[in-house]
């Protein structure tokens, strides 16, 4: 049996990928690990994580009807309100099973924290069709409405 996070997995994760961000040289030193917009989805914890590596949108088994057991190394797809995405299974003696979806495919491509946080609520938003209440602090200008194109040009480094 799978287990359940009962309680908002945000820093268990920061703790893991900050352990993990450790083991090797950083793609992108301008990004740091952060967990961002964490919130029960369908019962099932959905938020991103972003670090020096990655940006992905993470999925964590919290009971619901999200959540479906794939063995580690494996691929599903996951039909979510803004369409389907691939996800892939990992597990880690840290926080047990997850499921995770690229959001972009480098950070490097990233310039700072801010378009790494702005990324992650597009993609949050295009995903869910809503974002989570807890946000993190971005500036009031850097935040316009996301459309999907908007969503791609930023992803290529261009304004929306």
């Amino acid at each position: 049996m799978t287990p359940i996070h009962a309680q908002d997995p945000a820093l268990l994760l920061e703790e893991h990928f900050r352990w993990m961000a450790g083991q090797n040289a950083p793609l992108n030193p301008r990004l740091q690990v952060e967990a961002i917009g964490f919130s029960q989805y369908l019962g099932d914890w959905l938020g991103v994580v972003v670090t020096p590596d990655f940006v992905r949108l993470l999925l964590l088994p919290g009971g619901g009807s999200l959540w479906g057991d794939i063995p580690a190394g494996q691929r599903r797809y996951l039909e979510l309100a803004g369409g389907t995405h691939t996800f892939f299974a990992e597990e880690s003696a840290a926080i047990g099973p997850y499921q995770w979806a690229a959001l972009v495919d480098s950070a490097a491509v990233l310039t700072d924290m801010t378009s790494a946080r702005l990324l992650a609520l597009d993609g949050l938003r295009l995903a869910t069709g809503h974002l989570p209440e807890q946000l993190p602090v971005v500036p009031a200008e850097a935040a316009p409405e996301v459309t999907r194109r908007g969503f791609f040009r930023r992803l290529a480094g261009k304004r929306p």
